[in-house]
């Protein structure tokens, strides 16, 4: 799955807002599968619709949804084991559901099946049940606001030949009913950034220019992705 999908970030906050009582599990399975088709999920016997799914894990306790929007170098997100980890890197996005003495991490994987189908087939794997060191909402607004400063003031010394403007998709379509008012404002300008970090271009410019503006990026797109996890983790803190 592209990490630019925000399919993971969408079953995170759609499920979360159902298990707190926000919306019923349809709407939060329609809302998931509005953003990218029909979902499954991997089972030991054949695929499971995902409504069915979350529905089998809800009757075992399930607790919360967690996201990671993980790299190389910064498993933001993960605790283990190795095959996980490295699933959800190469992924760049996994959904982890806390259980009863476990957890599963869920992994998005593009489901084509001849020129009309086109869904989501989700992979499931063993988490670790440590919880990840993540920031708190407030932690990572502050963060995102200094970064987005420092990448101001680094890419204002960046001047490369005219390119014009760009055309900025935004691909998130926010947060569930149920989240702070806060944590609406943080994913939003998150996803914002994302999008302005997704359009970044090198064209131009001088070989220094290209590494004063690559620091400020990565040092900005660590922030962006520590905002938008802080923020669909936010509804556990009211619940």
């Amino acid at each position: 799955m592209h990490p630019d999908s925000p399919i993971s970030a969408t079953l995170v906050c759609w499920g979360n807002a159902w298990l707190a009582g926000q919306v019923g599990l349809d709407e939060a399975a329609d809302r998931v599968e509005r953003q990218a088709g029909p979902q499954l999920v991997a089972g030991d016997t054949g695929d499971l619709p995902l409504r069915g799914f979350l529905a089998d894990l809800r009757i075992e306790g399930m607790k919360s949804l967690r996201l990671a929007l993980p790299i190389a170098g910064d498993p933001l997100g993960l605790t283990g084991p190795p095959p996980f980890n490295s699933a959800a890197i190469e992924a760049g996005q996994a959904a982890i559901a806390v259980l009863p003495g476990r957890c599963l991490g869920l992994i998005p994987m593009r489901d084509r099946r001849g020129s009309s189908y086109a869904g989501v087939r989700w992979s499931v794997l063993g988490a670790g049940t440590t919880t990840p060191d993540l920031p708190s909402l407030a932690e990572a607004e502050h963060g995102l606001t200094l970064a987005m400063r420092a990448a101001t003031d680094a890419l204002l010394g960046v001047e490369g030949p005219a390119q014009g403007h760009r055309r900025v998709k935004i691909v998130s379509d926010g947060l569930a009913p149920g989240y702070p008012a806060r944590a609406h404002r943080v994913a939003a300008l998150a996803a914002r950034l994302d999008a302005v970090l997704r359009v970044a271009d090198d064209r131009g410019l001088t070989s220094g220019q290209i590494t004063t503006r690559d620091h400020a990026l990565r040092d900005l797109d660590r922030a962006v992705r520590r905002a938008r996890v802080a923020a669909h983790h936010a509804i556990t803190e009211f619940v």
